[in-house]
């Protein structure tokens, strides 16, 4: 890893300050002043800025049970943001893996390691992910059908893969796609002539909102929750 890089990674500063730290000569590595930034640094290697020690932090993976109202971004002017939900050392680096609607609730998975996250959300890799819907009207069974069928959605040049449905209620459903289109649930919903009133995601791959987790509150991920997107 780049010096100025380890530096951004490992404290508050930016890359621009990083650099400015390390021609300022107030970065040490292994004893010995470093004033190139391009340089990289050696694995295991001990590091201060000026004079405190840097350590890496480990990738971080996070579940949130994101409430309404709250956008899917890492920053947004007008709106309260998942990552303003979340104690500021934690969100360095931090990314949304699989966004939410403003109005969507529940599992919001967020991480720093890009290659999980792109295992997670990458079009070619199917994985399900299951929403709770309170729907306007009661869903019939040829809805059902087309749904388990495939959707041709408005504007698709192609129909949704087949969908999983589970009847909960006279209004409410579980659904289970592998895909991740624009709004695609909903689009789902009225292309079968419903609508959705409330949308609530309850897991993605073998990934389930934790229970206990009320809206707005986050846990970290266990590690075997990690490696199930492996």
């Amino acid at each position: 890893m780049r010096l100025d890089q380890f530096i951004a990674t490992s404290s508050s500063l930016s890359r621009k300050e990083a650099r400015r730290a390390v021609h300022a000569g107030n970065v040490e590595v292994d004893g010995e002043v470093w004033k190139g930034t391009g340089k990289h640094v050696p694995a295991g290697a001990h590091v201060l800025l000026e004079g405190r020690q840097l350590t890496l932090q480990g990738e971080r993976y996070l579940m949130l049970n994101k409430p309404a109202g709250v956008v899917s971004a890492t920053r947004d002017s007008d709106h309260p943001t998942a990552l303003d939900l979340l104690p500021t050392e934690l969100t360095r680096n931090l990314h949304i893996a699989g966004r939410l609607d403003a109005d969507t609730t529940g599992l919001l998975l967020l991480t720093s390691d890009g290659q999980w996250s792109h295992r997670i959300t990458s079009p070619r890799v199917d994985c399900p992910k299951t929403y709770r819907i309170n729907l306007s009207t009661s869903i019939s069974d040829s809805a059902i059908k087309t749904l388990e069928t495939g959707v041709m959605l408005h504007n698709d040049s192609k129909p949704t893969k087949p969908a999983q449905v589970k009847v909960l209620e006279q209004k409410l459903i579980e659904l289970t796609i592998s895909e991740g289109r624009y709004h695609q649930v909903k689009r789902m919903l009225a292309a079968v002539g419903n609508h959705v009133e409330a949308l609530h995601r309850q897991s993605i791959g073998n990934i389930t909102l934790d229970p206990a987790l009320k809206p707005g509150a986050y846990r970290e991920l266990t590690d075997l929750e990690v490696a199930s997107a492996d």
